[in-house]
This record gives C-alpha cells, sequence and structure tokens, in this order.
C-alpha cells in the first residue's frame, strides 16, 4: 500500500495501477481497480506537454532529508504514483489561505507567492501560472544557502503570454524573505509523520515494491529480473505518457539509503545509483567544475530534483549527457546481482544501441570517478541553451607532459553513434603527440574517420561531424591557453 501525505491529509492507495502518474490522479483521470475513477479532482495542476517539458503540471514534494523537511519540484505528468510513497505532495490548492495560524480560516487569502505574481502582473492567460506558483513556493522554501538563481529555479516552467520579466520581478520580490506559512511553521511535525511511514519497512501491492533495504532489492530483482527500477522516472515516465506502454511490474529505489549516498574515498568518489543530479552538484562542484556546470543544462530544475545518475547511466541513451563526461573521466560500475558484486569500467558497459552489459536480474550499484589530476573541458550543443537534449556532447580529458606532449588523451562524444563512446583512433593519435597544429588535424581526420553519425531533427550527420571537431578545436586552444570567443546569435 503506498502512503503519502496530500497537504497535511494521509493518503493510502491500495487499488490504483502503479504506473499511473501522478498528474492523471490529481486530476481523478486514474482507475481504480473496480474501474471507478479515483476521487481526487485537483484540476488546478495542468496537463501540457505531458513529458515534463512545459513545467505546467508542476507540483511540489516535501521529504525527509536528514532531520529537515526538503521541498523539491516535480513534473507531475512523467511522475509515477509509487513515488510519492513516504512523502507530502502539495498542490496549488494547498496554498491559498495558509499564510494564518488558524489554518481552516482565510481560504480565500493569497499565499505570498501567488500574491507576488498578481502585484507583479505574472499571469495572463493562466494556464501556466499554477505551475510557476509552485516552483516559486519551493524556491521560498530554500535555505538561503543553497537557494539557486531564480532563472535556475524557473527554467523548467514556460510562459508564453506575460514574458519573464514579471515573472522575475515575482520571485526577486520574495528573495531573502522567511516562509511563514502553515507548511514551515508544521514543518517537524510533517517530518515526524513522514518518518513513521518510512519506518514501517518495505511495500508491495497493485504491481509495485518499494523495498526498505538494498538487500532486499536485490533479492527481488533476482526473482523478478522482468521488473523495470524507477528511481527518478524521468525517462521511464515517458514510455508511459508517450509510448502509452503498460508497466506491470516496479521496483523503487529512491527509499534505499546505500544507493542515494556519495562517499569520497582515496582518489575515488563513490556515488550511488538513485542520487540526485541536485543532490550530485556540491561534490561535483568540488572535483569537477566543468561536470557541474554542465548539469545546470541537463533538463530543468524539476528533472535535476528527481533524475538520477545511475538512471541516465542505465537508460544507455546515446544522448544522455552523462556518460560522455563520466567515460572521459574513466568511470566504472559496480554491478550487483543478488549478494554478487563486480566492476567493470564504463567503457565496457554500452554495447549496442538501448543494449548494456547489465545481466538478467543484475543493477547498477554504485559509480566509481577516480579524483586524480584532470583536464577536463565538457561542451554540450543543443537547440536551446536549458532543458533540452543534446545534439553533441563532447567531454575531452587531456594529459600533458612538461614539454607539451600528450601523455594520455580521453576524448568521449554523446550523439554521435548508437552508443555515448570513447573515440578510440582519436586518442590514439593524440596519445605521445605534441600539442600542435599538426596533431589537431590528424586527430580532427581520426574523428570522422570513426563516427558516422545520424541525421535527424537536431542536426545532420555533416553538422555533428563538424561540430565535435570544432569542439575539439576548442579545446586545444583553451588547453594552449588562447582566448576562445563564443558568439551567440538569438
Amino acid at each position: 500500500m503506498i502512503r503519502f501525505l496530500l497537504n497535511d491529509r494521509l493518503v493510502e492507495v491500495e487499488d490504483i495501477a502503479s504506473d499511473t502518474t501522478v498528474l492523471d490522479y490529481l486530476r481523478g483521470n486514474a482507475e481504480t481497480s473496480s474501474a471507478k475513477p479515483a476521487t481526487e479532482q485537483r484540476t488546478g495542476t495542468k496537463e501540457g506537454c505531458c513529458s515534463g517539458d512545459c513545467g505546467a503540471c508542476t507540483v511540489v514534494v516535501g521529504e525527509p532529508e536528514g532531520d529537515q523537511l526538503k521541498y523539491n519540484t516535480m513534473n507531475a505528468c512523467i511522475a509515477l504514483l509509487p513515488s510519492l510513497h513516504g512523502k507530502q505532495l502539495l498542490t496549488v490548492e494547498d496554498l491559498a489561505g495558509s499564510i494564518h495560524p488558524q489554518d481552516n480560516q482565510n481560504k480565500s487569502e493569497l499565499h505570498p507567492v501567488q500574491q507576488a505574481l498578481v502585484d507583479h502582473h505574472g499571469s495572463q492567460c493562466g494556464f501556466c501560472t499554477p505551475g510557476i506558483v509552485m516552483s516559486l513556493f519551493a524556491l521560498h522554501h530554500e535555505p538561503a544557502e543553497n537557494q539557486p538563481d531564480v532563472l535556475e529555479a524557473l527554467g523548467g516552467n514556460l510562459c508564453r503570454c506575460t514574458g519573464y520579466r514579471p515573472l522575475i520581478d515575482a520571485a526577486e520580490s520574495l528573495a531573502n524573505g522567511q516562509p511563514d506559512d502553515k507548511f514551515f511553521r508544521h514543518r517537524a511535525e510533517t517530518l515526524s509523520r513522514l518518518q513513521t511511514i518510512e519506518q514501517l519497512g518495505s511495500v508491495s501491492g497493485n504491481g509495485a515494491f518499494i523495498p526498505a533495504s538494498e538487500d532486499e532489492f536485490a533479492r527481488y530483482l533476482v526473482e523478478n529480473p522482468d521488473a523495470r527500477i524507477l528511481a527518478g522516472g524521468t525517462d521511464l515516465g515517458l514510455d508511459v505518457t508517450q509510448q502509452l506502454k503498460k508497466i506491470n511490474k516496479l521496483v523503487l529505489v529512491k527509499r534505499i539509503p546505500s544507493l542515494q549516498t556519495i562517499h569520497e574515498e582515496e582518489n575515488e568518489l563513490v556515488i550511488g545509483s538513485a542520487v540526485t543530479y541536485r543532490s550530485l552538484k556540491p561534490i561535483l562542484s568540488k572535483y569537477f567544475p566543468e561536470f557541474a556546470q554542465m548539469l545546470d543544462r541537463l533538463g530543468s530544475q524539476q528533472i535535476r530534483n528527481q533524475g538520477t545518475l545511475g538512471g541516465n547511466i542505465g537508460n544507455a541513451s546515446p544522448i544522455g549527457d552523462t556518460p560522455p563526461v563520466l567515460l572521459a573521466l574513466d568511470a566504472s560500475l559496480d554491478l550487483r546481482h543478488g549478494d554478487t558484486l563486480r566492476n567493470i569500467p564504463l567503457n565496457r558497459f554500452f554495447l549496442d544501441y538501448k543494449k548494456t552489459a547489465l545481466q538478467s536480474g543484475e543493477y547498477i550499484a554504485r559509480i566509481r570517478i577516480p579524483t586524480t589530476p584532470h583536464q577536463l573541458k565538457v561542451y554540450k550543443l543543443s537547440k536551446r541553451y536549458g532543458d533540452d537534449i543534446s545534439t553533441v556532447l563532447a567531454a575531452i580529458n587531456l594529459e600533458t607532459s612538461d614539454d607539451g606532449h600528450i601523455t594520455r588523451a580521453r576524448v568521449a562524444l554523446g550523439g554521435m553513434a548508437a552508443i555515448p563512446r570513447r573515440a578510440d583512433l582519436c586518442e590514439q593519435i593524440l596519445t605521445g603527440s605534441p600539442l600542435n597544429q599538426e596533431t589537431l588535424s590528424q586527430a580532427k581526420a581520426a574523428l570522422c574517420q570513426e563516427f558516422s553519425p545520424m541525421s535527424d531533427v537536431r542536426a545532420s550527420s555533416e553538422y555533428r561531424l563538424v561540430a565535435a571537431c570544432n569542439l575539439l578545436e576548442r579545446y586545444f586552444m583553451e588547453l594552449s591557453g588562447q582566448n576562445v570567443r563564443i558568439i551567440c546569435h538569438a
């Protein structure tokens, strides 16, 4: 039975299919096992793109983070219902009248973030407004030391009517303001109620299994190798909403502590596969600032709040943003099957389009990244700067000697083949060669020889090849200390 708080009301779900989206549940479109519609009729949360892009469906989830209650935005359109277990779900309907101690009074009074949008003329047609309100709510409740930039917080919410200036003005009017609503006042009580749900242990029913430990998860997956693993669901949810697939068996991993930890070991970062992009960014900023900066362009804040590093690797997409970077850093994976653990280099994990080295019943447990000295640069090309899929992603990491020769080369590319892959021939040309124009020309020729990218709606094959070669040249220029002028055309 899935248990969560809808605002302050405990909800227990046992007769709704596990592949039901949170959006369908909220809007009353979910069907129960008795073919009756779900009772929630919260239509303030809108359906727009149904792919996690436009933000009209944005809701907020509160969940324990240590001894604190953390509020994050989430795209309800691609989030599956089991992902709410042990969390508090807030929608725009919960905000009005929440600023007074008498929580059952003054229900018509607006929340400060709603009032800010009114005061700064931030709503016209209103379709996108509930999602924007919820993004601002999460920003308003973010501790000052962790508060993201306003544009980052609103980057996953599209508005075609008002334009962004009134929205930015509304957001900035709330800056540094202490939240004073019932959610802030009751945070200790809410945290205690969520921790009580967590202490109930593993949960199963209606096609979903939510293990409380990694051992339980490993055993379940051996016995049910056909189960789909649900972490952030930012890719899996698209199977339901875009491909209209039916998922009969789900196993949720976001409640397993060992898969959500980051350890700093000697010369190595060990990252649990269920660590989210947003949780990962602070440690990456310390060791790999280029990697951390790229994460700002991976999806939107809503996606980064839920999506996981292990999921981005495991779905084996040729245009996944993190695998090329991890390849350039010589990352490896801990793969677990039952009680057996094996470690393989990431370079041997991707076999063919959507095909990996994972065996039946095996899963990615941890990602290991060496923290040895590096000269990593990461370049992402896409149709728009933020919240977009890569056309080409290049991660380049060369080591050079004092005399200017390349002693070690790692050049990894996404969007150039059926899998994220290293440019082996290019690396061979680079290794042992001087860092000069002749070496660059030979390395670019090698790239053109070993890659035959496809043409699609994002770019032609020819564009991708030229772009990859130009990114390698840009790396050479930056490594040799030359200024690189970046020209952006609006």
